[in-house]
């Protein structure tokens, strides 16, 4: 079970209150279209939203069964000797088991990246790179496997957003990671429901590469492999800043431009602002998320965290 944490907020009641409901009426909606109006289509997403959640209580069990049984069973036999020292050894290792576990956890949103990575190298090995970036092939088309790897993804941050309020595992009146979920939940569901820009999206999902980095950073914290001068540690901080640039920041720029500069050939419907409004978010929380690495960096390298 991923570690309880407060909201870091006055508002955190009210927070965690209005993103929960935002949350149960999408459920709502998705259950509407599926069982009312009969869209089969969007069964991935609650296949994938059951697949992360199954993931997730596997781990969970695992982790009970071959660490917190054996912890304490050592435990109880230690206690004959030191009882005080053992106790403190036991209750630090369990912390950082739990800490680990939610890392892992976290992590599994890297299958999302695969995924991703599956559809464009699919599309790129069959048509070629000649008319997979025009308008009509974005706005209208869908790649083979793209449908469905959106409505997995969608599963999966649903999950992540209700696993994030269930723990509290955020800050701040207004969090920037649920409210990244939140604006990719709006923008791939709407989507998904009028089968428009698909494409377009999977092509923001590339920053998923980027979130591999992260969650590797995460676990090599938590493990305690913190000096910046080894090899593995500056490499791991190449790797990461390398993919925030090109996966993110790069990526996102170039889709924003491509919507302004193609604007004259949507219709007057909702989705180009929509869109436009979705990246606008994407690329602001892309600066936040730039601004928390760059001063991560600086922690450590002045540090040795």
């Amino acid at each position: 079970m991923p570690p309880h944490r407060a909201g870091g907020a006055a508002g955190g009641g009210d927070t965690s209150a209005f993103f929960t409901a935002t949350l149960v009426l999408w459920a709502v909606s998705l259950g509407f279209e599926i069982g009312v109006r009969g869209r089969r289509e969007l069964a991935p997403v609650a296949a994938g939203f059951a697949f992360f959640q199954a993931a997730n209580a596997a781990q969970t069990d695992t982790f009970h069964y071959h660490f917190l049984t054996h912890s304490y069973n050592v435990q109880a036999v230690k206690m004959l000797h030191k009882a005080e020292s053992t106790i403190c050894y036991i209750m630090s290792l369990n912390l950082r088991l739990v800490h680990m576990l939610y890392c892992i956890s976290s992590s599994l949103n890297d299958a999302v990246a695969l995924a991703v990575i599956f559809v464009l190298a699919h599309q790129w090995r069959n048509k070629g790179l000649d008319n997979m970036f025009e308008n009509e092939e974005l706005f209208g088309g869908s790649w083979i496997g793209a449908y469905s790897a959106l409505c997995f993804s969608c599963g999966y941050f649903a999950y992540d957003q209700l696993d994030m309020l269930r723990y509290r595992l955020y800050s701040g009146c207004i969090p920037g990671i649920l409210m990244h979920q939140l604006i990719l939940l709006i923008c791939f569901t709407l989507a998904l429901y009028r089968n428009v820009t698909i494409n377009y999206l999977i092509l923001s999902l590339v920053c998923e590469l980027h979130s591999i980095f992260l969650h590797v950073r995460k676990v090599r914290r938590m493990v305690g492999f913190r000096d910046f001068n080894r090899t593995m540690v500056k490499l791991e901080w190449v790797l990461n800043w390398t993919t925030f640039v090109t996966a993110r920041v790069i990526c996102h720029i170039l889709i924003t431009y491509k919507l302004i500069a193609d604007a004259h050939k949507f219709g007057k419907g909702i989705e180009l602002p929509l869109a436009l409004l979705g990246m606008a978010g994407m690329n602001l929380l892309n600066i936040f998320l730039g601004l928390d690495l760059l001063k991560a960096l600086r922690n450590q390298q002045n540090h040795q965290d």
